[in-house]
C-alpha cells in the first residue's frame, strides 16, 4: 500500500470526521457526548488565548489550526498533524483559523490508563529510555484518523455506542503506543516511573485543590520524596505543585462564575481563596481582565473561551 495512497485515504476521512462533527455541534463551544471519553470542539472565529487544563488526550483537528502553549513552548496543530498530551497540564490555547463558513472542528479523546496499561501488558517488551516531551505535535496517520473517524461516527448511530465504542478506543490507544510516541506512553502506565508518579501527584492535587497543598502528602500519594516531587514536577509541567494548584483554582472559578452565574466573591471563596482581592489580582494576571470583565467578554463572545 503506498504512502501517497493512505495520505489520500486519510485526508478523505478527515473530511468524513468534519461533516460528523459539524452534524453533532449546535454552535461555538465544546460539547459531550455519549461517550465519555470524547468531547466535540467548535469554533467559528479566531479565539483569545485562553488558559485551561488539558486532560491526558488526544486531539484530532478536522478543520482548521490551533496554537497551545505552555510557559515557552509553543505548537500548531491541524488537520495534518495531531496533538498528544499524555498528563494533564495547564496550556494556553487558542484557534487561529477559523471562520463561519469554515469553522475550527475537533475532536478530543480522552486517553484512558487502565486501558493502555492493559494493552502494554498483552503486547509485552521493555519500557525503552524516552526523552520525549509530555506535550506534542506529530504529523497524522490514516489509520488513527480512520479509526477516530468511526468512533466519532457512532453518535449518528447511538445505539451501538454501548458494544462498539470501548474496541474503537482500544485501536485508538494501541495505535498510539506503537506510535512515535510509545515510549512515553508507556512510562505514563509504568509504576515507579517519574512520569507515572507525577501523574498521580496531579491526580492528587486535582483531588484537593480547594484546600492548602500539603507537599508531603502529595509526595507520599506518588512515591516520592518532596525534594524529588518538586524537581520532577516541574520538568514535566513547567510549573512549581502551588503554582498549578493555583490555575486548577482560578480556572474552576471561572467556570463557576462562567456557567453557574456565582459572584466573583463566591466564586473565589468556593476554590480555596480567603482573600478577595488577592483572588482578583492572582485572576486578572491569569486571564488579562478582573473577574466581571473577563466573564462579560466571554457572554458577548462565546468562541474567546474556547481553549480546547
Amino acid at each position: 500500500m503506498s504512502t501517497g495512497w493512505r495520505m489520500t485515504v486519510g485526508m478523505d476521512r478527515i473530511t468524513e470526521l468534519a461533516a460528523v462533527i459539524d452534524r453533532h455541534v449546535a454552535g461555538s463551544g465544546i460539547y459531550t457526548t455519549a461517550m465519555p471519553h470524547v468531547s466535540l470542539i467548535r469554533a467559528d472565529q479566531p479565539s483569545t488565548p485562553t488558559p485551561a487544563v488539558y486532560e491526558a488526550s488526544l486531539c484530532l483537528i478536522a478543520q482548521g489550526s490551533k496554537r497551545v502553549s505552555i510557559g515557552d513552548h509553543s505548537v500548531v496543530y491541524d488537520a495534518a498533524h495531531y496533538l498528544l498530551v499524555s498528563v494533564d497540564l495547564p496550556l494556553v490555547g487558542h484557534v487561529i483559523d477559523a471562520s463561519p463558513d469554515r469553522p475550527y472542528l475537533c475532536c478530543k479523546i480522552d486517553l484512558d490508563p487502565a486501558m493502555l496499561s492493559d494493552l502494554m501488558v498483552a503486547e509485552g517488551g521493555a519500557v525503552p529510555h524516552t526523552d520525549l516531551p509530555v506535550l506534542g505535535v506529530y504529523p497524522s496517520d490514516p489509520d488513527l484518523i480512520d479509526a477516530a473517524c468511526r468512533l466519532v461516527g457512532l453518535l449518528d448511530r447511538p445505539d451501538t455506542i454501548r458494544a462498539l465504542a470501548p474496541l474503537i478506543e482500544r485501536e485508538i490507544l494501541y495505535r498510539l503506543l506503537t506510535g512515535p510516541h510509545g515510549p512515553m506512553l508507556r512510562h505514563l502506565v509504568t509504576a515507579g516511573s517519574h512520569l507515572n508518579q507525577i501523574s498521580r501527584a496531579i491526580a492528587a492535587i486535582r483531588r484537593r485543590f480547594d484546600a492548602p497543598i500539603r507537599i508531603d502528602e502529595v509526595a507520599a500519594e506518588a512515591g516520592m520524596s518532596p525534594s524529588s516531587l518538586h524537581a520532577h514536577f516541574k520538568a514535566i509541567t513547567r510549573m512549581t505543585p502551588l503554582e498549578y494548584q493555583k490555575q486548577l483554582r482560578l480556572q474552576e472559578a471561572r467556570r463557576l462564575m462562567l456557567v453557574g452565574g456565582a459572584t466573583a466573591g463566591t466564586a473565589g471563596f468556593a476554590v480555596g481563596y480567603e482573600s478577595p482581592s488577592q483572588f482578583s489580582r492572582e485572576y486578572r494576571r491569569l486571564f488579562g481582565a478582573p473577574p466581571r470583565q473577563d466573564i462579560e467578554r466571554l457572554h458577548t463572545a462565546p468562541s474567546a473561551g474556547i481553549a480546547l
